[in-house]
């Protein structure tokens, strides 16, 4: 009985130490896509595969930004490279570790294989405005 206290209670510290306001990352989905865009709401779509190296550093770059109270609009789209070939097209993407960020409908800036902090913090703010 002890151990379960204990586990709901480390459960409950980790729970609340989590960020209160942060970005939402979802798997794309042209509709829920369309509706934010529609909304107006800042997107950022991050084109990525599971093997690449630029990809894997990104990664915790825009965990930690995505975690800021400031971002906690932004929605996080993110595109696998080799499985949404389509999608890639779609938005005219060379490569994986591409990252395009969108006010509603438009396009505020876009980066490829960027893994400097600050610049990918601009490119985000980029959303916000």
């Amino acid at each position: 009985m002890r151990l379960v206290r204990l586990t709901l209670a480390a459960a409950a510290l980790i729970w609340l130490a989590a960020p209160a306001f942060a970005a939402e990352t979802v798997p794309y989905e042209q509709g829920r896509f369309v509706a934010a865009q529609q909304e107006g709401q800042p997107i950022l779509v991050h084109i990525r595969a599971s093997w690449c190296p630029t990809c894997a550093v990104q990664r915790p770059i825009l965990d930690r930004l995505t975690a800021e109270p400031e971002f906690k609009n932004l929605i996080v789209f993110t595109v696998d490279f080799d499985a949404q070939k389509d999608v890639v097209r779609q938005f005219r993407a060379q490569m994986q570790s591409t990252l395009i960020v969108f006010k509603g409908k438009t396009e505020t800036g876009r980066s490829v294989g960027d893994t400097n902090a600050q610049s990918i913090e601009m490119l985000l703010r980029s959303a916000e405005r």
